[in-house]
């Protein structure tokens, strides 16, 4: 838990969020109320929501930016993939499936910079993961794509890597 009663106002957040294939949208949004809550964080604090290039599309990610009225913006799993250092849970079974050893975590770290903590480490629902970081989400990142719109070529791993039993990472 952080406090957010700084000087400076609220503490700027990252919640990084993973997620099955066409999870409820009211599934990720409880998941990441209950983040929050962890973190101890108001709402208010949060800066934008990441997570892996190829749920860019995703209506529940998707919904949950709205939900929050925040960006949504993806990573590529290289660029997930270099934050595994920082993981508190890397997985290897994550990795097979996406190319990097975490989602939620690698996002949230990767969208608050070099200088970004986590705080909440990956929770989970039935169908999704989130976690937040401490740090404010910087625009000019430069393998930042905007969720929004984007297709999922985006990233290098094909979609064969997200078969039927795919996990939430």
């Amino acid at each position: 838990m952080i406090d957010l009663d700084t000087e400076a106002g609220l503490v700027p957040l990252v919640l990084g969020l993973g997620c099955e294939r066409g999870a409820q949208c009211d599934e990720i949004i409880r998941l990441a109320e209950e983040a929050l809550m962890v973190a101890g964080a108001d709402r208010r604090s949060l800066t934008c929501i990441a997570s892996l290039d190829t749920r860019a599309t995703e209506p529940a990610m998707i919904a949950a930016a709205a939900h929050f009225s925040v960006p949504f913006r993806v990573f590529t799993a290289a660029t997930l993939e270099a934050e595994s250092s920082r993981l508190e849970n890397p997985s290897d079974i994550v990795f097979a499936l996406t190319g990097c050893h975490g989602v939620a975590e690698a996002a949230a770290l990767a969208a608050a910079g070099k200088t970004g903590a986590l705080i909440v480490p990956k929770i989970k629902s039935a169908h999704a993961t989130a976690a937040v970081a401490r740090g404010a989400f910087i625009e000019s990142t430069p393998d930042v794509v905007a969720g929004r719109g984007q297709n999922e070529s985006v990233s290098s791993h094909s979609a064969s890597a997200y078969a039927a039993s795919e996990i939430a990472s």
